[in-house]
């Protein structure tokens, strides 16, 4: 399993396993359809959205997005493909941007967390702070959690 930085040429690819992750909770297409805008990736986003990828034999298995400026940044995106969930690919991911994050110099992080990715980040150390609104459906609130950097 190798992590680098991801390439703009595979905004494509990640918008697609951002999407795949996402089925995998059994949401509706009509679900989905809304999501799509928010969970699509340009290439300009690759750099300016710190993207890193988990790949292993040349397949992304998963990626993560650390957005904003030190010293408070946001985990913005983070999805695994449904194959491979438990193989320890999150935390993998998770453990490297939250480093990354910390070199950098911030000292907080906010998730704003699909409900059934919540217990994870629960697990890896962050805390509910509080709800925020979706931005793909109106009405729809996930759950805000935030981490730590400087104890770890």
């Amino acid at each position: 399993m190798k992590v680098r930085p991801a390439q703009r040429s595979e905004a494509g690819e990640l918008t697609e396993l951002a999407m795949a992750s996402k089925a995998h909770w059994g949401y509706d297409e009509a679900f989905l359809a809304s999501c799509r805008e928010e969970l699509t990736l340009h290439p300009a986003d690759i750099g300016r959205h710190r993207t890193t990828v988990v790949e292993e034999d040349g397949r992304v298995l998963g990626f993560t997005t650390l957005e904003g400026a030190p010293p408070r940044g946001a985990l913005g995106m983070m999805f695994v493909a449904p194959d491979v969930i438990g193989r320890g690919i999150g935390r993998v991911l998770f453990e490297h941007t939250a480093t990354e994050a910390r070199r950098l110099g911030f000292v907080r992080l906010t998730i704003d967390a699909d409900p059934n990715a919540e217990a994870f980040y629960l697990t890896m150390g962050a805390v509910r702070i509080g709800a925020t609104p979706s931005g793909s459906i109106p009405g729809r609130v996930l759950p805000l959690l935030e981490v730590g950097l400087t104890s770890r």
